[in-house]
């Protein structure tokens, strides 16, 4: 459950600030243009709900509707698409952090100016219905590798995540010299790099388990003496971040290599500054 409420918590300050910037952007028209450019704002933002609620519907459709060994490659498949998304994710912000603002504000005038609500109404829209997607897929992707559905735990945890986003987003708006969006955007990117490498060691898990690759090895150590992934404090790193107490040689090149490219991708690629709105 910190695993779902952390994925809507860092997704839901992602749209927040997309919209912050295009309401901060559309303050700073004239009164005619402003009034014009927030009924489509609005219109947007519903579009943009709706799509990522059809979305998720979508993928959860399919997952139930498929039985059996499909079922099982399904969800396995959906599991390493969640982790490589996240992966490309915080690649993508690192390049285009420094410039998302300009670039806002920049589509947000040529909409305006050439009379295109629907342009407007567009750019809130994808947005949402991105950042909904992606966190369907995420959150589906959370819930089967831990083996469990859509319950009320699952509920409140989201729920959770989104009233932090806005109290976050709220407060970084308030208090922008005390707190910062570079130090959120660190933090919520290792925590999503670590959640990454956990959803793919699951990921594999399941396609060892249906198969379809090999171990490569028995289990070449034994530290449930100590960290036991199946209970207490091991259980939680198993769930996090992907600890694995007996680990056949597979899963450690894949965990090892995971965080090899992960570390050339840091260092090609330095964070930029946050934008905020």
């Amino acid at each position: 459950m910190i695993q779902v409420a952390l994925v809507v918590w860092r997704e839901s300050i992602e749209a927040l600030l997309v919209i912050g910037v295009l309401h901060a952007w559309l303050q700073r028209q004239p009164a005619a243009a402003r009034r014009r450019g927030q009924g489509w704002l609005c219109a947007g933002i519903v579009a943009g709900l709706l799509a990522a609620l059809l979305i998720a519907c979508v993928i959860l459709f399919v997952g139930e509707w498929l039985d059996g060994d499909r079922q099982d490659y399904f969800q396995a498949t959906m599991v390493l698409v969640a982790a490589a998304l996240i992966l490309q994710m915080v690649h993508w912000m690192r390049r285009q952090s420094s410039g998302a603002r300009r670039a806002l504000e920049g589509r947000a005038s040529l909409a305006l100016s050439a009379a295109n609500g629907w342009g407007l109404l567009l750019i809130p829209a994808i947005a949402i219905a991105r950042e909904g997607s992606e966190t369907t897929i995420f959150l589906y992707g959370i819930l089967v590798s831990s083996g469990r559905g859509i319950d009320l735990p699952a509920v409140a945890a989201a729920g959770l995540g989104f009233a932090a986003a806005i109290g976050l987003y709220v407060a970084l708006q308030l208090g922008a010299r005390a707190l910062s969006w570079k130090a959120f955007f660190r933090f919520s990117e290792a925590m999503l790099l670590i959640l990454a490498g956990s959803l793919l060691m699951n990921g594999l898990d399941r396609l060892i388990s249906l198969d379809l690759l090999p171990p490569l090895s028995q289990p070449l150590w034994d530290t449930s003496w100590l960290l036991d992934d199946a209970r207490g404090v091991g259980g939680l790193l198993a769930t996090l971040a992907g600890y694995r107490a007996r680990p056949e040689l597979l899963p450690v090149l894949v965990f090892g290599g995971y965080w090899f490219v992960v570390s050339l991708l840091g260092s090609w690629m330095p964070r930029k500054t946050a934008v905020a709105s």
